[in-house]
């Protein structure tokens, strides 16, 4: 069995203006005190209206399921105790014209002086899976495999259609966001092992990014752990979302193992196409065509559907079946997350939108 692990990032926003607020620190302090909560699994973030969580090692859904929750309802408890709220929106609907506080590590600051206005505007939060492979050059392998399919999560994760109180048009605007740092967007097709590490090599030659960490593509071989780390998803508002995304990434990275080591083919995608692609699923959600990993735009559920023929296998060998298809049929039926904002903002404005986003990321 994969074992797996799940990062996510939320905002500290005020209750009455939706407005970021820098208490982090306060808020991971007041985390802190209580006894169920380990100083691991609670991190800081670039900016200080941020707060990341990462779940221990996993075995199954449930368990993620259940450190998520756990940790939401610490952090909410937290924030709620300091006057702000915790929001599991994948950008800030809305900003202060100042920035917000960078936290005081040597790492973020040196980002900040290297590019003030992208950590300025980098109010945007993720959901990271970490799923086990057996080796780096298997790692690899599983990279070129599972990259065709890294725009439809994107389509299928957008949780963030607002910044600067209007509406972007996109359903994912911080997949837009992310993808103006250097090195980001889909990654490339690897050769082997030897091929990656020379390439990421020439890149941090170059004195452009300093450190591995600054490797911003959606899927990559993780340096900590080993893992491959899927992180083109946004943050969901619910926990149970985020848990269906685990249990597709694990089918996913399972099926990439097993096809490897059947010798068969590896998906060719161009990176133009994997690219455009990608920004098309960003701006549209599921609200229309996808591109399908052989290049062909098709509707969105088809696409879907593909999905769970192409990982029903491992769903199966894992005992995820049931779980990760209920919820990919609720999300065809109801919507993205951004598809739920702008529903909530147009019926019931501002406060529908708050308690939309701070009520659903604690509620069980």
């Amino acid at each position: 069995m994969i074992t797996i692990g799940v990062e996510e990032e939320y905002l500290l926003l005020d209750p009455d203006t939706c407005l970021p607020v820098p208490l982090a620190d306060r808020v991971r302090a007041t985390a802190g005190l209580g006894p169920i909560v380990e100083d691991a699994e609670i991190q800081s973030e670039l900016l200080q209206a941020q707060v990341e969580v990462a779940t221990p090692v996993c075995t199954d859904l449930e368990e993620v399921g259940g450190h998520l929750l756990r940790l939401r309802h610490a952090l909410g408890t937290a924030a709620e105790r300091n006057g702000c709220l915790l929001a599991a929106c994948a950008t800030a609907p809305y900003r202060e014209t100042a920035p917000v506080p960078v936290t005081r590590k040597a790492r973020y600051l040196a980002m900040r002086s290297q590019a003030p206005q992208l950590v300025a505007e980098q109010l945007v939060n993720g959901m990271h899976v970490h799923a086990a492979v057996p080796d780096r050059e298997m790692g690899v392998a599983v990279l070129g495999r599972i990259r065709v399919w890294l725009p439809v999560l994107v389509a299928m994760s957008a949780n963030s259609p607002l910044w600067d109180g209007t509406d972007t048009g996109f359903a994912s605007w911080r997949t837009v966001i992310f993808g103006r740092w250097p090195v980001s967007g889909p990654p490339p097709l690897f050769t082997s092992l030897a091929d990656h590490e020379r390439r990421v090599q020439s890149l941090l030659d170059t004195g452009i990014i300093t450190d591995t960490g600054q490797l911003y593509w959606q899927a990559r071989l993780s340096d900590r752990y080993p893992t491959v780390e899927v992180r083109c998803a946004d943050v969901q508002l619910r926990a149970d979302s985020a848990v269906m995304f685990a249990g597709i990434i694990r089918a996913l990275m399972a099926t990439a193992i097993r096809e490897e080591k059947a010798g068969v083919p590896v998906p060719e995608c161009p990176s133009e196409l994997l690219q455009a692609s990608n920004w098309h699923a960003a701006r549209h959600g599921l609200s229309g065509l996808l591109v399908d990993p052989a290049g062909r735009a098709r509707q969105a559920g088809d696409v879907l559907c593909a999905l769970l023929d192409h990982i029903t296998p491992a769903l199966d060998e894992a005992g995820d079946t049931r779980e990760v298809t209920s919820l990919v049929h609720r999300l065809l039926q109801e919507g993205t997350p951004a598809d739920r904002q702008r529903r909530a903002l147009a019926e019931g404005g501002l406060p529908a939108l708050t308690e939309l986003i701070a009520g659903e990321t604690v509620a069980p």
